[in-house]
């Protein structure tokens, strides 16, 4: 067993059941012109973080264990992408709707795939999901029944929507969870502080959470 230094208090592991998902780091959300920009948000708090999550996933890769990739995006014809989603708002352009990267957060566009400082090596997976929370319509549940993960450290964007949402499903499920903190960002850093306080309040009831460098003296 190991530990890692966490808040509220140390987040304990056995390796051969630790998973890594890193959730939709996509240059739609991080990259000037991508769909995030034209929402109105300042990408550049998103696009920071970039080498940090790169860390993480590295210390993931030399400790030889599992990865896992989300993207948010839908079917060209967007039979997944329920008419509330699209419409909401009043944003310059919509999901579907041509972009500087190809249509927005639709699969097999250049603005759906992740940014190329963190592409995914051969044998890690890359899930495309629908919703915020990636165990809704995809196979994330099955493959890590098959690969015996019982605990999972997450990282990417935003803090409050997918990776709050993904951790709130797992918590469900019955894994133990844990943020690392300087790998998750949000347009908004007040959303930010506030969901990694709900996250790791009244004794970790969502999860714990930690910094990059806790998580690699943990797995080193």
């Amino acid at each position: 067993m190991k530990t890692i230094a966490a808040q509220p208090f140390d987040f304990t592991f056995d390796p051969a059941h630790l998973a890594l998902i890193v959730i939709d780091m996509q240059r739609d959300f991080i990259e000037p012109g991508g769909f995030g920009a034209t929402l109105g948000n300042d990408v550049s708090l998103l696009s920071a973080i970039v080498p940090t999550v790169g860390r993480l996933i590295e210390t993931f890769r030399t400790a030889g264990l599992p990865i896992i990739h989300t993207r948010e995006c839908h079917k060209p014809d967007l039979s997944d992408c329920p008419p509330a989603k699209r419409l909401r708002g009043k944003p310059s352009m919509r999901i579907g709707d041509p972009g500087t990267m190809g249509r927005i957060l639709i699969a097999g566009e250049p603005g759906a795939d992740i940014v190329p400082e963190l592409a995914a090596r051969p044998g890690e997976i890359v899930l495309d999901k629908p919703g915020k929370g990636a165990f809704y319509a995809t196979p994330l549940g099955e493959i890590l029944a098959e690969k015996k993960i019982t605990h999972l450290v997450f990282a990417g964007v935003t803090t409050e929507v997918c990776v709050q949402t993904t951790m709130r499903e797992a918590n469900d499920r019955g894994f133990e969870c844990l943020l690392a903190e300087d790998a998750t960002e949000s347009y908004f850093p007040e959303f930010k502080k506030a969901a990694i306080d709900m996250i790791r309040a009244q004794g970790a009831i969502v999860g714990w959470t930690a910094t990059v460098d806790q998580v690699a003296a943990a797995l080193r």
